[in-house]
């Protein structure tokens, strides 16, 4: 999940189930979404019929004998209001992207941003397949090389204020489709659904640009997750903000989890999935998740207090969640205009045994999400 962009009267919005986008925050109703099955190549593209979506990779590297973490995100947010005009210069879809670097040893969280809207050779999301560009920042899908239609290799190439990212990742076991074959409920009501689905345990090449030093990323320790999100749907009136994590776990297995949060801290709903290898998709009900804090980070830039170790309640078993840096809060105010927390984190058994690393992702702590 994701801050999404929003479609203002005149102006310019941001993501929606991270900042509000993935879900779509839109006020009025919208219908329930249909259940089908995901075809690809196709639904790797964009949806411009719904109103928000997002290509979403997070993953961790070793590179010049540290760790790191890293984030590269596109949205595509529908503007409603401007669907129906003919000039070639209408803002009909907003293209927003988010692209962050943890520096787990120097202890700094870098991060960049981009926004324009569709079109003019500047901005596009392909309907083909996943090809998301904005100005140089893009992220692009391939079959990958002797492994058919059923492969992805993943490329993202992004050049940010003081570090870059050039990544290759490709697939290394099918994808995981969230919900009920990819259709995802997000709250109580059937309007409050997403079509997603998740390729985790990606294999990473390429390299990190930091300050200009260009380091070769140690492929036998890297894996990223790539989610991809799109909807109609409306945040329900009692969330505020969401907590989610995105796993790669040491076996192989992957784990997703999370929980839309009402103001006074209590889940409103929840889910996740659980898959081990070569193994199929165990889906959680919306009753059989639960996060419990266990310590909080007040932020010296917002002074927002977020949660940054969790243990998180799943059907796959108990685990605990901590993130390795506190401070890897996120202002997108100049493009989606969401503060949130998204952060390398570490996952370990009830017992405190190393199980895995990925992404922890928290909104609507700062102020709710409302578009």
């Amino acid at each position: 999940m994701h801050p999404a962009p929003h479609s203002p009267p005149t102006g310019p919005r941001r993501r929606a189930l991270l900042g509000l986008g993935v879900l779509g925050l839109w006020p009025g109703t919208a219908p329930g979404l249909p259940a089908r099955p995901l075809q690809f190549p196709r639904d790797h593209g964009s949806h411009p019929d719904l109103r928000t979506e997002w290509w979403y990779i997070t993953g961790h590297a070793q590179a010049a004998g540290r760790l790191w973490g890293f984030q590269v995100t596109f949205f595509r947010s529908r503007v409603d209001s401007t669907q129906e005009l003919r000039s070639a210069f209408a803002a009909r879809q907003l293209l927003f992207a988010h692209a962050a670097l943890t520096d787990v040893q120097g202890q700094r969280l870098h991060h960049d941003q981009r926004i324009a809207r569709a079109g003019f050779g500047v901005a596009q999301a392909s309907e083909a397949d996943t090809a998301v560009r904005l100005h140089d920042w893009s992220l692009a899908r391939n079959d990958l090389p002797g492994a058919g239609p059923a492969g992805s290799r993943y490329t993202a190439r992004i050049e940010g204020m003081g570090f870059g990212l050039d990544l290759q990742c490709d697939t290394t076991q099918p994808v995981v489709r969230q919900g009920d074959a990819g259709l995802s409920r997000k709250g109580p009501e059937p309007a409050q659904a997403s079509y997603y689905y998740s390729q985790p345990q990606l294999a990473v090449r390429g390299s990190i640009v930091l300050q200009g030093q260009r380091m070769a990323i140690d492929t036998a320790q890297a894996r990223a997750w790539l989610d991809h999100e799109w909807s109609e749907a409306l945040l329900h009136p009692e969330a505020v903000g969401w907590d989610w994590i995105g796993m790669n776990l040491d076996d192989g297995s992957a784990l997703t989890a999370f929980r839309l949060r009402r103001a006074d801290g209590t889940a409103l709903w929840a889910g996740g999935s659980f898959r081990a290898p070569g193994q199929a998709v165990q889906v959680f009900a919306a009753d059989a998740v639960a996060f419990t804090a266990q310590r909080l980070w007040t932020s010296p830039h917002s002074g927002a207090r977020y949660p940054v170790q969790w243990q998180v309640h799943t059907p796959a078993g108990r685990f605990q969640v901590h993130a390795v840096l506190d401070d890897q809060e996120l202002d997108s105010s100049g493009s989606t205009g969401a503060i949130y927390w998204e952060g390398l984190s570490e996952l370990q058994s009830p017992a405190g045994q190393p199980a895995g690393r990925g992404y922890l992702e928290m909104t609507g702590y700062k102020k709710p999400l409302r578009l």
